[in-house]
């Protein structure tokens, strides 16, 4: 089944952060994770139902090479995909609940 990929808004504010802070300890480090976000969610569209569901319906996709999940919605009856954040995998999970609120 292929799905349209969409993104919240806020996944990319986090991925600008991300990218930021690891440009900033190390020169092309961020764009790196760019690169590695940018190629595995975009696998999304024919890949998506092949990730664990954490919770709440809640999919993740581990980023290669870094310590961050993407968390998104698999909507099938639209054929849709919702990428909702990139979530650092050492932060407090309540973080992203009261985000979802």
């Amino acid at each position: 089944m292929k799905f349209k990929v969409e993104y919240n808004p806020d996944f990319f504010n986090d991925l600008a952060q991300a990218v930021d802070w690891y440009n900033e300890k190390q020169s092309g480090l961020g764009d790196k994770l760019f690169s590695n976000v940018k190629k595995q969610t975009a696998k999304l569209s024919t890949s998506a139902l092949h990730f664990v569901i954490k919770y709440d319906n809640i999919h993740c996709m581990c980023i290669d090479q870094f310590p961050y999940l993407v968390h998104y919605r698999v909507n099938e009856q639209s054929a849709i995909v919702k990428v909702e954040v990139l979530f650092h995998t050492s932060r407090d999970p309540k973080i992203w609940n009261e985000r979802r609120q």
